[in-house]
């Protein structure tokens, strides 16, 4: 069963990374895609078994199936794999809400976020013995739940957001208690990772207005990260990761720093982009056996390297500007892999849905297309404006996602040109003829503009 849940798993952080894939979908994940991804999220979010449960038990009348003690999550395997199956339907709803799956899906909800069921899951998290239960992760993906439901002008939508608020009081309550005790991070590559769901909590906060929670994740994001430098992405993976820790830290802290900030930042944490001598500075890893539910983690590990240095340009440049001229690239990027990639590349993924866009394959190509945008003039404030300019023409799809998003957080503002997708060479010569513009100019002006 677990393995089924890795396609679900990919496509919803392809999903999640933009905002705006409901305007704007590409050929690659169309009508069709949406629906095969519909279709096991509806296959799971009722079923029951086999589950894996991490149930504290304080006594006889805690005895019970997972439909009694959390009558909401209590399908997909486990508790969160049901909170982002949830997740996913809502997504693709309101993405495709025309297509044949529509009704179902909305069903499917409307089965599942009734206000006594989430009475009963709140008053089991708020249990003896189960402060830690889900945290950080299955929370944050509660949340992400909460805010993609708010965020939804649908009247069972709303119906819905108001439903779920005693759980997410309940989980915003352990949360709140938790930080400020945290003394250092969880820097692995599972679940428990710290990095991984401060960022979730933090696109949370940001998108319901929740200052106070949003303070409490910058400050400990800044107090855990910010003073470190050479991550060691040479001892990654370990052996059932499906988030990298180097990578995990520096997307939440894209959403903390300021552009410019961020850029001399990453310098110094990631200074292995600039110094690699090839451009295979972050190598694809292969899963031993996709079948078995731990090692194919290694497949998931493959899209949230690629997906994770991208980000969203709003949250690289903290610029709206950036994310309203920049809308296609993260999301043909993410998307499209999952609608061109339905092999193996999907098969036995406990992860695969929610990193989906590049595959390992093109992690070659994209580990070399951000080192040379990393080099090209990544930390050289303009003294005139204080950005850090970077002539690129906007690269987009494919493995340029993620030189598009690094370029953004060192440049510090939009994306201005459209290109084409990095078949072959990017629109305009692409970076090799933005570097060569920039040597020209040096030589005939002595300075760059």
């Amino acid at each position: 069963m677990k393995p089924t849940l890795g396609i679900i798993f990919g496509v919803i952080l392809a999903l999640f990374s933009t905002r705006a894939l409901a305007s704007d979908t590409t050929a690659d994940f169309d009508i069709k895609a949406a629906e095969r991804f519909a279709n096991l999220a509806l296959a799971c979010v009722h079923k029951e078994y086999p589950n894996k449960i991490s149930h504290t038990l304080n006594g006889d009348r805690d005895v019970a199936p997972p439909r009694k003690l959390t009558p909401t999550f209590y399908g997909c395997y486990d508790w969160h794999s049901s909170v982002h199956g949830h997740w996913l339907l809502v997504r693709l709803v309101k993405t495709f809400p025309n297509a044949g799956f529509v009704r179902s899906a909305r069903e499917a909800l409307r089965q599942s976020l009734t206000r006594e069921h989430i009475v009963q899951e709140a008053a089991y998290l708020r249990g003896e013995g189960r402060a830690s239960f889900e945290r950080p992760y299955g929370l944050a993906w509660l949340l992400q739940l909460v805010a993609e439901l708010r965020q939804w002008d649908d009247p069972q939508a709303q119906k819905m957001a108001a439903n779920l608020r005693p759980l997410e009081e309940a989980a915003l309550e352990r949360l709140n208690l938790w930080l400020p005790k945290l003394p250092n991070p969880v820097r692995i590559g599972e679940h428990d990772q710290t990095a991984f769901a401060l960022g979730l909590m933090l696109d949370y906060a940001r998108g319901g207005g929740d200052e106070k929670f949003a303070a409490q994740v910058r400050s400990k994001a800044r107090q855990f990260y910010l003073s470190d430098k050479n991550c060691p992405l040479a001892y990654e993976p370990s052996g059932e990761d499906f988030l990298s820790p180097c990578l995990g830290e520096a997307d939440v802290m894209r959403r903390v720093l300021p552009s410019r900030d961020f850029a001399r930042w990453l310098q110094v944490f990631l200074p292995q982009i600039s110094l690699a001598k090839s451009g295979n500075w972050l190598p694809p890893v292969v899963s031993p056996d996709p079948s078995d539910p731990k090692l194919a983690h290694l497949d998931g590990l493959n899209l949230s390297r690629a997906w994770m240095p991208g980000g969203r340009a709003r949250g690289l440049t903290g610029r709206r500007q950036a994310a309203q001229s920049n809308p296609g690239g993260s999301r043909d990027a993410q998307a499209g892999g999952i609608g061109g990639r339905h092999g193996r590349a999907l098969r036995g993924w406990p992860l695969a849905g929610k990193f989906c866009r590049v595959p390992g394959y093109q992690e070659r190509h994209t580990s070399a297309v951000v080192r040379r945008v990393y080099e090209a003039r990544a930390f050289r404030p303009d003294s005139r404006s204080g950005a850090v300019p970077l002539p690129v023409r906007r690269l987009h799809a494919g493995p340029c996602r993620v030189a598009a998003g690094l370029r953004v957080a060192i440049r510090g503002g939009a994306n201005t040109a459209s290109g084409h997708p990095c078949v072959g060479r990017p629109a305009g010569g692409g970076v090799s003829a933005a570097l060569d513009a920039r040597r020209q100019r040096r030589r005939v002006g002595g300075h760059d503009t």
